[in-house]
């Protein structure tokens, strides 16, 4: 299909406001998720001088983290169709908090299981935001805006990742408070138990703010009839568990949109989780003395996260008519292209303690987050929306979403081990490979486009995905 552009719709005064401060509220909330998430890579490297893990261990908790978090989308997607997209986002903040405490203040015993099991619990509440996220933006967002949607919830997520990337190495270095007429609390450099007790301050304000202010659908606050669902237009936005999971499970193409989401998030995942054990074990940089490199590299990957978010959900909108796949079809293959190169100079021994190493490991690392973070939005949180309508985008985010992470799981497990055996040569070749299986999938779901939209006798659940 030729690329067209897609005007900009038309709304009564006020609407764009509110649904700014509705989606401000979500997204505030579930950046505050990703800073209980991604403060376990900052606390890896003191787990490993503290209990001698190894990087095979280390990943084996972020790979049962990824099958909780990947098996709770595809329940709490479901639930978020019934019970609500705004109670699945409070439930999973409050568990998120919990567990971030738990794991801060009683993993004093030091076991590969007790990490563990912490992990599997976070996994699994965490699960409940994107799902409801997801749908409740369904309801706000027409199609030819969700492109864009999925732009700015990049940059929340990456809102996220700022806030744990500046304050984490701040907490690392050590720090001294005084409590009022308590005494003062003092953290010795390296506790990195104290990454895990601070930001579930910040979900929990979060999660007081949205509760105060998000609402479901427009109608809720005098927007009736202002967003038309392609799919389902008729009020309210719960179904029922069975024609949730009927509709979604037998969709023709959904499969194909988690199979490539398996590939994003196990490139994702891996670069961003290992990141920080790659910068001490291969690039030889000390994170207790609050490395400028290590700061600069992930802030600019962050930075271009953000940037590859909003281009390429702006560009499905504005010149593929809100179709996703020719999109992230050259997205996977430009990443599979970066890691390949990466991998070239990895093995040519550029790739290395001191500042050539350590310039080339960063840029690498920038263009693999603008590359798999581009991927991540369109495929994950845009076409949920287009296959599930505001009913059902739950359960469609929870399945798609799911195999990201058992995509991270499988690339994570195989990392861990192949690292351990071979070094970490063997870390980009295992993402190439991922890189081209997402590029291969977004390639089946344009051919089974093409024909139907061809077609007057297409199947309408396609030519609307």
């Amino acid at each position: 299909m030729a690329s067209s552009k897609t005007a900009r719709p038309s709304y009564p005064p006020g609407f764009r406001a509110r649904r700014g401060l509705n989606w401000g509220a979500l997204g505030v909330l579930y950046a505050s998720y990703y800073m209980a998430r991604y403060n376990f890579r900052f606390a890896t490297p003191g787990m490993v001088e503290e209990f001698h893990f190894d990087v095979a261990a280390i990943t084996q908790i972020w790979v049962v983290w990824s099958l909780a978090y990947g098996t709770g989308q595809l329940i709490n997607g479901l639930l978020a169709d019934r019970i609500g997209g705004k109670t699945s986002m409070l439930v999973g903040a409050v568990g998120t908090i919990v567990c971030n405490l738990i794991f801060g203040f009683s993993s004093f015993v030091g076991t590969l299981t007790t990490f563990g099991l912490i992990a599997i619990l976070n996994g699994w509440f965490q699960s409940c935001g994107a799902p409801g996220m997801i749908k409740i933006n369904a309801a706000w967002f027409a199609r030819q805006e969700r492109g864009t949607f999925s732009g700015i919830f990049g940059i929340m997520i990456q809102l996220g990742q700022y806030a744990i990337n500046t304050l984490a190495p701040f907490l690392l270095a050590g720090f001294t408070v005084g409590l009022w007429f308590v005494g003062t609390w003092v953290v010795e450099p390296g506790s990195w138990r104290v990454l895990f007790i601070i930001p579930p301050f910040v979900t929990a304000a979060a999660a007081i703010f949205m509760a105060l202010t998000a609402k479901e659908e427009p109608g809720q606050v005098g927007f009736p009839k202002v967003i038309h669902d392609e799919l389902d237009d008729t009020a309210g936005t719960r179904v029922s568990l069975k024609e949730s999971f009927t509709t979604i499970f037998t969709h023709p193409l959904v499969w194909f949109y988690a199979a490539a989401y398996a590939c994003t998030g196990a490139v994702r995942h891996s670069s961003d989780q290992l990141s920080v054990l790659f910068f001490t074990q291969q690039l030889g940089i000390d994170m207790k003395a609050k490395p400028l490199s290590v700061l600069i590299i992930l802030n600019l990957m962050t930075t271009m996260a953000i940037l590859g978010s909003v281009l390429s959900g702006w560009v499905s909108d504005r010149f593929f008519g809100g179709h996703r796949s020719p999109v992230a079809r050259f997205l996977y293959l430009l990443e599979a292209s970066v890691i390949a190169l990466a991998a070239l100079m990895m093995f040519s021994g550029l790739i290395k303690p001191g500042l050539l190493g350590v310039t080339l490991g960063g840029f690498f690392l920038i263009l693999v987050s603008f590359t798999v973070n581009s991927t991540h939005s369109v495929v994950g949180a845009a076409a949920p929306m287009d296959i599930g309508g505001k009913k059902m985008a739950g359960f469609a985010a929870g399945v798609i979403d799911s195999f990201q992470y058992y995509g991270s799981a499988v690339c994570l497990f195989t990392s861990g081990l192949l690292i351990k055996k071979f070094g970490w040569g063997a870390w980009y070749p295992i993402m190439v490979l991922f890189a081209l299986g997402g590029a291969l999938a977004m390639h089946h779901v344009r051919k089974i486009q093409k024909h139907h939209l061809d077609s007057p006798d297409g199947d309408p659940r396609i030519k609307n995905s």
